[in-house]
């Protein structure tokens, strides 16, 4: 196998080596034998565009198009013409992917199920990684700075995962990186002869290695040491979902705990809820006869920031098989046991377990956790509600409005926990939460009098047409335009209640469905919901209804039959197999279309994230990730280029050293370097020293006149400009004098520039051995003179790197004279041959 060979399967293998560590992010592990595979295709190609031999941009760029292709054929057959060729269609399916894998990422917890986007986001990142550890470190021959594409993947999964084996794709990961630059020198020593031992320095020393295996060894040493350090580092983090460590994941199913980070709730309530016509999500037969409080709660919402209401993280178990008496649950407040049956449709995928509240067993199968706290069922491991039927035994609570009223206070911890108002809250809500509950002698009465006011006396309407607000002021503002979703209502009143010292949350479920012919009830979409929960000490946590012509009423909040007119109070929502009205409606339950549920959270987002229509959009992340990658990259670009110049100066010399004599112009080795020496870019000989074109003809040249300019950059780069006017033995014995360099090191700038005065103006130049050896020796005289900063200037910011800047301006002033010649050919030709010709004929 040839070097490049090597190298290029090295750089495979790395990047593999380094995807290997999000493997405990994403299951099953299928993604990366299908990566792999896609893998090798690209390095194939990459290769064989290498052995033909093409210009380098040209390498990249077809291997661009092959991974274009395969990302095609794998994600986007049936839109793309042919099933290959990507067109409009395939752009718009790859976009629609990659904005459900962003969102699948924001909603699964670690590890996440294998979903068709996030699968693209994983394959796909790991062939742009390889892409580019490919061509830094093989077809532009330079693996140290392929480590940083690969120390950015590893540093992400080590961001995210926080496992016991992550110290194990840490050493698989540095072991590729390894590998890498052990190839890269092996190629490089073996493409010149050269050996990796040493010569021994003394009597009985063994022989070491040489300087390219000890600076790759370096390399790789201070490469390790950042790949530990920053995943330590206190970088800032992006919450939710499977951007939470693991250790705030649904756990590992087996019973030893974990806590809960599965999915907002209401995004995937959300997603369910999507579509254009109602429908039944939910089949249930019960052992009540008051259907009208058969809410089906999902989960509650206990963190108020004064922006959204979120889910705590807490400690799940797994699934007892009898729950413990509800909190707060005294054993004077009737209750009677319920049985209910349910069974969801296969197109309602939810990954929390909508259940009565509160649920004492249930029996259902596969992968389910407990949280003790909310007393809710979450997927573990990518389990859903979708095609479900289970069993849920609860309580059907009936507290008294005496029993209420006379509670007594809030345990120190309840109260500390779910009254907390943060101090973006604006001062209206408690004021006015103040002015609605004067007179109200407990806090029984406090809730009440909060229920009634939105319900019925604060002339506030259920209205779909409300803008979407959000922010601090979004329930400020809600109070003023009185109008707004159920999520409007709850929240305020939660707020609300919390600012009056009741302990309170947010409850996030399915309003009682409706009765079908064959005694079960059907939950349809237009039934999902949101109300409030209130602690009362002895009765437990306690629903209210304040959403107008939402749900039904608490019969413990209604007053007492008196023969006097009971206000119209808010009445259960309509059937999910009703006919929907033709005519939209401002104060009705939310229609299927314009009253989703959507509509409801976005007017208070539970999460900032999930403004907007689910996030931020993928293109936008895309956007700012390649714009903060380029402020990252844009400053080393002037070292990238000097190191590789540097490298191909050098390797020219040893070239024209290794050559048989009497090697033509031009000849190419590798396909690498042109037969001068020279890059693209790279000034010729007679751009160097104004040497005429015909006097440089021979490859030798080339090879000297390009250790020599390296040697001149060298000594620019420590402080020793050039002088283009100076002869090359006076611009050597110049740079002796201002290094300051001792006479060894003065014989080897000396030795440089009388071979350049050889292959200049000797009958037959030649190109002598071992000039590269003397120009590292200067180099490292130069450096051991100069202090630590100007060390890291012309290794970071190297002066020499200006000619860069040069090489294009000069390259551009030919490219006009080349149009501008081409451009009067052109003009000469279409206006005929000269009259005199014309006359001649």
């Amino acid at each position: 196998m040839s070097g490049r060979a090597r190298l290029t399967l090295c750089s495979a293998a790395a990047t593999l080596m380094a995807s290997c560590a999000l493997l405990p992010l994403v299951t099953p592990a299928t993604w990366l034998l299908q990566a792999a595979f896609l893998l090798a295709i690209q390095s194939g190609v990459g290769a064989a565009t290498r052995r033909v031999p093409l210009a380098r941009p040209l390498t990249v760029a077809a291997q661009t198009l092959v991974t274009l292709v395969l990302l095609t054929l794998l994600f986007a057959r049936e839109h793309a013409l042919a099933g290959l060729v990507p067109g409009p269609e395939a752009f718009r399916h790859f976009g629609d992917l990659l904005q459900t894998g962003t969102d699948d990422v924001g909603r699964y917890a670690i590890p996440a199920p294998l979903s068709d986007g996030i699968r693209l986001m994983v394959i796909g990142g790991v062939l742009v990684i390889g892409l580019a550890v490919d061509t830094l470190a093989v077809t532009y021959r330079n693996a140290a700075p392929a480590g940083l594409p690969l120390l950015a993947l590893y540093s992400v999964a080590a961001g995210l995962s926080d496992g016991v084996t992550d110290w194990l794709w840490f050493l698989v990961a540095a072991a590729g990186y390894l590998m890498l630059l052990l190839a890269e020198g092996r190629e490089r020593l073996s493409q010149w002869g050269r050996v990796f031992g040493g010569a021994p320095r003394g009597p009985g020393a063994q022989s070491g290695p040489v300087a390219p295996v000890r600076t790759g060894r370096r390399i790789g040493m201070a490469a390790l040491g950042v790949a530990l350090v920053v995943p330590l580092l206190p970088l800032p983090a992006i919450q939710g979902g499977l951007l939470d460590g693991a250790g705030t994941g649904v756990g590992a199913g087996n019973g030893s705990g974990g806590t809960i980070s599965a999915v907002n709730p209401l995004v995937s309530l959300r997603d369910s809820l999507n579509v254009d016509e109602d429908r039944t999500v939910l089949t249930l037969r019960t052992t009540t006869s008051n259907i009208s409080d058969m809410y089906l709660r999902i989960v509650s919402l206990d963190d108020f920031d004064g922006t959204t209401w979120k889910p705590a993280k807490r400690h799940i178990i797994a699934v007892p098989d009898e729950f413990p008496s509800p909190s707060g649950l005294g054993q004077d407040v009737k209750r009677t046991e319920v049985t209910t049956r349910i069974a969801a449709a296969a197109g309602y995928g939810q990954d929390w377990l909508p259940m009565p509240y509160p649920p004492s067993s249930v029996q259902i199968k596969g992968n389910w956790r407990y949280e003790p706290v909310g007393m809710t069922l979450v997927g573990d491991h990518g389990q859903k509600t979708s095609g479900k039927t289970y069993q849920v035994t609860s309580l059907d609570v009936q507290p008294t409005a005496e029993q209420l009223a006379s509670a007594p206070e809030a345990p120190g911890s309840v109260k500390s926990t779910y009254t907390k108002v943060p101090d973006s809250l604006p001062a209206v809500v408690a004021r006015q939460a103040r002015e609605i509950t004067k007179g109200a002698t407990s806090d029984y009465e406090k809730a009440v009098a909060l229920q009634d006011y939105f319900a019925v006396t604060g002339g506030f309407e259920y209205d779909t047409e409300v803008e979407v607000g959000s922010g601090p002021n979004a329930i400020a503002r809600f109070l003023k335009d009185k109008q707004g979703f159920c999520v409007h209502f709850s929240f305020a009143m939660a707020a609300m209640a919390r600012t009056l010292g009741i302990p309170a949350r947010v409850a996030v479920g399915f309003a009682p469905g409706s009765p079908q012919t064959d005694g079960s009830l059907a939950v349809g979409l237009k039934d999902a919901h949101a109300w409030p929960e209130l602690y009362f000490e002895g009765v437990g946590w306690t629903r209210f209804e304040p959403t107008p012509t939402r749900g039904t009423t608490p019969t413990y909040t209604l007053p007492d039959s008196s023969g006097e007119a009971v206000p119209d109070l808010p009445q259960a929502s309509r059937s999910a197999d009703a006919a929907p009205s033709t005519e939209p409606s401002a104060s009705t339950s939310c229609s299927a279309q314009d009253k989703k549920l959507e509509g409801c959270a976005a007017a208070l987002p539970l999460d900032p994230t999930e403004q907007d229509g689910g996030g931020t959009p993928w293109y936008e992340v895309a956007g700012w990730t390649l714009l903060g990658a380029a402020a990252l990259a844009l400053p080393l670009l002037p070292m990238l280029w000097r190191m590789r110049r540097r490298a191909v100066r050098l390797a020219s010399a040893q070239h024209s050293a290794s050559s048989p004599a009497g090697a033509p112009p031009g000849g190419r080795k590798d396909g690498g370097a042109s037969g001068d020496g020279r890059q693209p870019g790279d000034p010729g000989p007679a751009v160097l020293l104004d040497v005429p074109p015909q006097e440089a003809g021979e490859a030798a040249v080339g090879h000297v006149l390009a250790v020599w300019r390296e040697l001149t950059d060298s000594a620019w780069d420590y402080g020793i400009e050039p002088d283009d006017a100076l002869t090359p033995r006076r611009a050597a014995a110049r740079i002796v004098r201002i290094g300051e360099l001792d006479e060894t090191v003065g014989r080897s700038v000396h030795r440089v520039a009388g071979a350049v005065e050889q292959v200049l103006f000797a009958p037959e130049p030649r190109a002598e051995g071992g000039l590269a050896d003397e120009v590292r020796k200067v180099r490292g005289a130069l450096r051991e003179r100069v202090g630590w900063t100007t060390r890291v200037r012309a290794v970071v910011a190297p002066r020499s790197a200006i000619r860069a800047v040069w090489d294009l301006n000069d390259r551009w002033t030919a490219l006009k004279a080349s149009w501008a010649a081409r451009l009067a050919t052109l003009v000469r030709r279409s206006s005929g041959p000269p009259r005199s010709q014309e006359q001649s004929g």
